[in-house]
Order: C-alpha cells, then sequence, then structure tokens
C-alpha cells in the first residue's frame, strides 16, 4: 500500500511539474506573442528624464540614449522627438543631452520615465506630415483592415507594413520621402491592429499568418490602379513582405521587396523579447516549444528566400539583438546578383531609418529607381 501511496504521490508531483512547466512557457511566448502595438519592445531600456530646456533635453545616461540619429520618445501618455547627442551641452556624469525636436503629445518633465522608439510621427499623414491622404478599407480573410493611402503619380504603389509592437504610425519615417518621388503609398493596418480584426487566438503569429493580409493589400492596390507594387517592411511586418512575395497570387505583381531589420529566426526573436521581460534562461526552450504549439510556426523563414525572383534591399546592422544580423548577413551573401544589405551600425530594432535617414534615405532611392 506504501508503494502504491508513494507511486501516486510521484506521479502527482510529475504531473504537478509538467502543468507548471507548460504555464511557464506559454506566460514566457506572451512577450512575443502578445506583444501590444505601439508600445516600446521590453529590449527598451526606460530612461529618466532628468531636465528639459530650450530644444534640449537631459535624459539617464545609457548606450541607448548614446545611440545617433533621430527617434520618437514614449512615456505614460506623452510622445516627443528627439535629435542627436549634444556633446557640448553642460550635463552631469549620469545623463546624456539630446536635441529636443517637438513634444508631440503630453509634457514632459523631470522624473518622466520614457523609452526611445523608432516612431517619430503620431497621427496620420495629414496631421502628422501635412500630406493629404484616404482613409481606406482592405477587405482582408478576417474582415476589413483600415489603411492610409497616400497618392502619386506612378503606376508603381509601395505598400508598408509595420512590425512587432508598432502601428502604421511608424512608416510615416518613410513616407515624405516616398511622396517626394512620387510613388503612392499603401499604409496598412493588419489583424490586431488597432481598428482591425483580431487572430482567432488572439495571438501575433509573427508573419505566419498575418502576410495574407499583405497580400490582400496587393490585391487592393491592383485593383485600384497599380501597375506594379514594392513591398516595404519591418521586423515582422519584413517576414510577412517576404512571404507575401513568394506565395502571394498575385506575386507577379511584386516588383521588389525593402526588409528592414527581417525577422528570419523567430525563435530567437522569442528568445531575446523573452529575457527582455527577466524570464529565467531555463525556461526559454519551453517559450519557444510553447509559442509553436500555439500558433504553428514554422522554424525557418530563409528558406522562402531561397524563392526570391524579384530584387530585394535589407535594412539591417549587427546592433539588432531582436532579430540577428547575421541571418540577414547570409541572405544577402547567398544571393547577391537579387539582394542587397545596407549594414547600418548603432541602430536596434526596426530603427534603420533612425540611426542615419539621409543615407538610408539615398539607399532607398537607388534602389527604387530601376523600379519606378
Amino acid at each position: 500500500m506504501r508503494t502504491v501511496k508513494a507511486t501516486a504521490a510521484a506521479v502527482t508531483v510529475a504531473l504537478a511539474a509538467g502543468a507548471a512547466s507548460v504555464a511557464a512557457g506559454r506566460f514566457a511566448s506572451d512577450a512575443a506573442l502578445k506583444a501590444p502595438p505601439g508600445k516600446p519592445l521590453p529590449t527598451e531600456p526606460r530612461l529618466t528624464v532628468h531636465a528639459t530646456a530650450a530644444g534640449q533635453i537631459a535624459l539617464t545616461r545609457d548606450l541607448a540614449a548614446l545611440r545617433p540619429g533621430v527617434y520618437g520618445l514614449a512615456g505614460n501618455g506623452t510622445h516627443a522627438v528627439v535629435g542627436p547627442v549634444l556633446g557640448a551641452a553642460t550635463h552631469s556624469a549620469d545623463t546624456v543631452v539630446r536635441r529636443l525636436e517637438r513634444v508631440t503629445q503630453g509634457t514632459l518633465e523631470a522624473g518622466d520615465k520614457v523609452r526611445l522608439t523608432p516612431a517619430v510621427h503620431t497621427g496620420d499623414p495629414r496631421s502628422a506630415l501635412g500630406l493629404d491622404h484616404r482613409d481606406v478599407e482592405i477587405l482582408g480573410e478576417l474582415g476589413a483592415l483600415p489603411a492610409w493611402f497616400v497618392p502619386g503619380v506612378r503606376d508603381t504603389w509601395v505598400i508598408t507594413v509595420h512590425g512587432l509592437g508598432a502601428t502604421r504610425e511608424h512608416p510615416m519615417n518613410v513616407m515624405e520621402f516616398l511622396h517626394r518621388q512620387r510613388f503612392p503609398v499603401l499604409d496598412l493596418a493588419y489583424r490586431g491592429d488597432r481598428g482591425a480584426p483580431r487572430s482567432p487566438d488572439g495571438l501575433n503569429h509573427l508573419g505566419e499568418t498575418e502576410w495574407r493580409d499583405v497580400d490582400a493589400a496587393v490585391r487592393y492596390a491592383v485593383d485600384n490602379g497599380a501597375r506594379q507594387v514594392v513591398l516595404h517592411g519591418w521586423s515582422t511586418g519584413a517576414t510577412m513582405a517576404l512571404r507575401a512575395a513568394v506565395r502571394s497570387a498575385l506575386r507577379e505583381r511584386i516588383s521588389g521587396l525593402i526588409l528592414d531589420s527581417p525577422v528570419l529566426s523567430w525563435p530567437t526573436t522569442l528568445r531575446a523579447l523573452a529575457a527582455a521581460r527577466r524570464t529565467p534562461g531555463a525556461l526559454l526552450p519551453l517559450a519557444v516549444r510553447a509559442a509553436q504549439g500555439r500558433t504553428g510556426l514554422r522554424r525557418d523563414r530563409t528558406a522562402e528566400a531561397a524563392q526570391l525572383t524579384v530584387p530585394a534591399m535589407i535594412f539591417h546592422g549587427p546592433d539588432d539583438t531582436l532579430a540577428p544580423w547575421e541571418y540577414s548577413r547570409r541572405l544577402a551573401n547567398a544571393r547577391p546578383n537579387l539582394i542587397a544589405l545596407h549594414t547600418v551600425a548603432q541602430a536596434p530594432h526596426g530603427a534603420m531609418w533612425n540611426a542615419d535617414p539621409e543615407a538610408y534615405e539615398e539607399a532607398l532611392r537607388r534602389f527604387l529607381t530601376p523600379l519606378m
């Protein structure tokens, strides 16, 4: 009898431990699968505002605060835009002074907690950039998808697709440039975004299913006068663009791809997000298995690139800790006649434009010129 009871107790403990492991894995995988749109990713450190003055802001001294370029600064109900570090400005040993370009929402006060974000603009193309646009709806497989359409005279459209933790405000970083090049721009909100239908399971699938919304946007463009389309995606939006270029029934209408910080190894990205939420290292493999079980994600995204038949430009850099640059470098090296890599130093995930807008736009101009 004692043996039976001991065995039963051991089984109960094992089942409880197994259930706890499953629950822990699911919780850890939420860092990616439930990342809310429009909120800085957990990999971005929280910085303290120490002081503001005319055209200046002092922030906690951190590697993030020292990055070159221009960034959004997001806090609790606030948004501002900061420019380069002002090396000549007076500051304490534990602060960095950057140029304060503008405050677009709320107010900034000493003691506020903020994070840098690639999204420089808020609002819509008209309020943020002064660009005429139309609010349109694209019929996706789950329902109507809201999008902004900025008209242009060319018959090649650019479809922009934001990535993880962002919204369709992020692509406004390059919208003025594209408008100057006279491209019509269709800026898409896809499943899970504000105003768009949710996935049936309420989870982000890291591009695995969301690419079908890009496919719907391609169909909308073609039905409304586009002869060809170029897909410009960031992060998981780049993954979606890559998948659409290979799988879409209208892929012959896709003439080029622009991939910014593409997520080519989703397990690596998921582990990085989970680790940023202080998930113990022992639980990270469980998070990957949980994500695969919950969403059906496949492991390899680079295999699809072998099927590409259109030119692609990748913007990526070695400082991206969420989507390692090494995968992009291998991709470009494997198909040098079709895929070009523009390396960007000192830029975090999804912020290749932010680090050096002029160089980014010049590389973009050279890539797009033959596709006009």
